[in-house]
């Protein structure tokens, strides 16, 4: 029984790579939250100096958001438990799935290679997968891994990882980098739904506050 009835179900954070032409989603749902998540905001504004003094506060689109995180991958208890994956591969798992997600597949690959060499003039790039960052229930945005890094540190007799620090960089997709017809516009939009909910809500808060005469936390 654990010390602790009553302790709240803590929810986990995770990547989703949606890939359209795989029937298997890569889920990557992080073993340990990260202790922090850096985020950086960068507002797309007209602010053409040249432009008319009317326009210097308007907004050309939602802000350009970054993340970044570092997220630790442990296979120790997996090992004290005797499972099977850990024993035999460590980490290595949860890395390459990780990994796959900025890898063209290879089955792309060598189509695009036997096409070169019959002639075809033309190679479309491939397409990364659909990917999402899930951080609860009131997150969830379409990304792109923009930086990976990866150190290992401890190894099994067999060499495979078994303890690594990952630092991902990602940088938030919004409904001006998709089509109105892809999933990630209105998984965007939904994102900033819930955010105009959120300052709402707020809002309220200080409004209530205030007329009770209650102190509130500030930005200071």
């Amino acid at each position: 029984m654990s010390a602790f009835p009553n302790s709240p179900r803590l929810l986990k954070g995770a990547i989703v790579g949606i890939d359209l032409f795989n029937p298997l989603t890569s889920i990557i749902v992080f073993q340990y939250n990260p202790d922090s998540l850096t985020r950086t905001i960068q507002p797309q504004m007209m602010g053409n100096e040249e432009g008319a003094r009317t326009d210097v506060l308007r907004l050309t689109g939602a802000p350009i958001e970054t993340i970044k995180l570092d997220a630790e991958l442990d296979a120790t208890d997996q090992l004290e438990k005797s499972d099977p994956t850990a024993t035999t591969l460590g980490v290595y798992p949860q890395l390459s799935a990780l990994e796959m997600l900025v890898y063209p597949k290879s089955t792309k690959v060598i189509i695009d290679t036997a096409l070169m060499l019959t002639g075809t003039i033309e190679i479309v790039p491939p397409m990364a997968p659909f990917t999402v960052l899930i951080w609860g229930i009131k997150r969830v945005v379409p990304v792109r891994i923009n930086d990976f890094s990866i150190t290992e540190e401890a190894y099994d007799v067999n060499l495979n990882p078994i303890r690594a620090k990952v630092s991902l960089g990602f940088r938030v997709l919004s409904y001006n980098d998709f089509s109105v017809t892809h999933p990630g516009y209105y998984l965007f939009l939904a994102h900033q739904v819930v955010k105009e909910t959120m300052a709402l809500i707020n809002t309220a808060n200080e409004a209530i506050a205030a007329a009770a005469g209650v102190s509130v936390p500030s930005i200071t």
